[in-house]
């Protein structure tokens, strides 16, 4: 890997607009630059060290030096004895020094970045199948992938705890990726990255925007919908080609956003787009429809139930259309494309209780997931599990309340990564809204026991909803990220014992 002076990166942050000032003797800027990092436990010998983030500590600056930083980004000059190279925005000097650090690996892939409130993990991953059977053919390695979920870079599985990682991060991925041959790499990109700069100075082939509902508004997120909408709309400033689904709120100006890119494709359930999907059929297990482009009109079945998960499909289409992939593969890797812990269903023997584990979380996705679930299992009585994360989205608490109330017959409010809020302060928060349509509801604190007590309830015919977490496998909780049992594992272990217990109460 090619090393750069502290020059080097200096001329590069002067080439982008971001340089204010720079105290960097000549000797100085002729050191070769061996690390860049963010971490002041981090840094080793010849580091240019970062300075970022509202938490940023000077002593953390003092650390970096001591272990042998020599020279530091920051949008402030502290007056150490080391050159500071000052700039308007640190979060996106990091971007570039980042990127330039690994040698600039998207030069040498096809990059995929997919937007949205809802459905960018299962539209990931729909690519991905695809792609990896159109690479298969080819005798190439599997597609990469960076989402909500898990990072695979080509070389390493990882599961994260974060939508898109920070930049020095992601061009890491890229580079291992672009080492280990990898042709393609799928990027969910959250509204944070877009605003903050994690993707700042990288290039898109395709960039995806799904829909838009208001989501992620506190005052550490997003102050309001305008400015989380755009945040959003940042995508189509780096991407060549914009895959926009008309099916969206706010589609006009999503689409004049989108005019940005070289090329704009459009996909759409009824309505006329480049990429149409139509004669749905939503099937309660395999979803069918139609799809028609200009190089093909053909059946399509999913594994995945609800229509709004054949709109995340046309979504993948479109994306994979627009590389040239043929039509034979799109169809091949739809066929078998399965996201775990996304409308996972899970039925006892006897059929009269299905547990329903998806990822919901915000009020578009609530009412789809409820949407979809009435329409599968109409007269069910519907129980729903979930809670609202601390610290952010706290508009969740007001819309998730208001909806499960009034479209479910039963709520138990539970954690959901609640940082450094308490857990009871802030189900009661939530229990407010849910009240307002709906009294019967109880808190429990801990989520496995939340799980078991709605599979275990003497109900029959009923529907569990497990929102929010479908896969993950930790918690946060204070300032910690802790290991603990996913949904779809508490699922299938309580439905388990749920058998049991019926089938005992047959004996006796």
């Amino acid at each position: 890997m090619k090393r750069f002076s502290v020059s080097d990166y200096v001329h590069e942050i002067e080439k982008n607009n971001l340089l204010i000032q720079t105290s960097c003797p000549i000797e100085a800027g002729d050191v070769v630059v061996k690390k860049v990092s963010y971490h002041s436990n981090d840094v080793t010998e010849n580091t240019l060290f970062v300075c970022k983030g509202a938490g940023f500590k000077e002593e953390y600056l003092d650390m970096a030096i001591a272990k042998g930083a020599v020279a530091y980004i920051s949008e402030k000059d502290y007056h150490k004895d080391i050159p500071c190279i000052m700039v308007s925005n640190a979060y996106q000097a990091l971007s570039l020094v980042a990127r330039m650090y690994y040698n600039d690996p998207q030069q040498n892939l096809k990059l995929i970045g997919i937007t949205g409130t809802k459905g960018k993990t299962t539209t990931a991953f729909f690519v991905k199948h695809i792609l990896d059977e159109y690479l298969r053919a080819r005798q190439l390695p599997e597609a990469a992938i960076i989402t909500t979920d898990a990072v695979f870079d080509g070389r390493n599985r990882i599961s994260s705890n974060l939508t898109t990682p920070e930049s020095l991060d992601l061009q890491k991925y890229f580079f291992n990726a672009v080492n280990n041959n990898t042709q393609y790499m799928i990027v969910e990109v959250s509204s944070q990255a877009l605003k903050y700069g994690r993707v700042y100075g990288v290039r898109f082939d395709v960039g995806v925007f799904l829909n838009i509902s208001e989501d992620h508004i506190s005052s550490i997120e997003h102050a309001d919908y305008n400015d989380y909408f755009a945040s959003k709309l940042k995508l189509f400033d780096s991407c060549v080609t914009a895959c926009v689904n008309l099916n969206s709120d706010e589609v006009a100006k999503v689409l004049a956003a989108a005019q940005k890119a070289d090329r704009v494709i459009t996909f759409s359930i009824g309505q006329a787009a480049d990429v149409h999907g139509y004669n749905v059929i939503d099937d309660p297990f395999e979803p069918v429809f139609y799809a028609k482009t200009d190089l093909f009109n053909k059946k399509f079945k999913l594994k995945m139930s609800g229509t709004f998960n054949i709109e995340n499909a046309l979504a993948a289409m479109a994306v994979t259309y627009s590389l040239g992939v043929p039509e034979k593969y799109i169809y091949a890797g739809l066929s078998k494309a399965k996201v775990q812990g996304r409308m996972d269903k899970y039925t006892s023997k006897n059929g009269d209780k299905v547990v329903v584990v998806d990822y919901a979380h915000n009020k578009l996705s609530f009412n789809k997931l409820y949407d979809a679930v009435q329409k599968q299992y109409p007269g069910r009585k519907i129980i729903t599990v979930f809670g609202c994360p601390g610290e952010k989205a706290i508009s969740r608490r007001r819309d998730l309340g208001l909806i499960s109330g009034l479209r479910s017959d039963k709520i138990i409010l539970t954690m959901e990564d609640p940082g450094t809020e308490n857990i009871r302060e802030i189900c009661e928060e939530i229990a407010q809204y849910v009240k307002q349509n709906n009294n019967d509801y109880e808190i429990v604190e801990d989520r496995a026991e939340a799980i078991r007590r709605a599979i275990l309830l003497p109900e029959p015919n009923t529907v569990v909803l497990i929102t929010g977490k479908g896969d993950e496998r930790y918690q946060r909780i204070g300032k910690k990220t802790i290991k603990y049992p996913s949904d779809v594992d508490n699922a299938i272990r309580f439905l388990a014992e749920y058998e049991t217990m019926t089938r005992l109460k047959k004996v006796n």
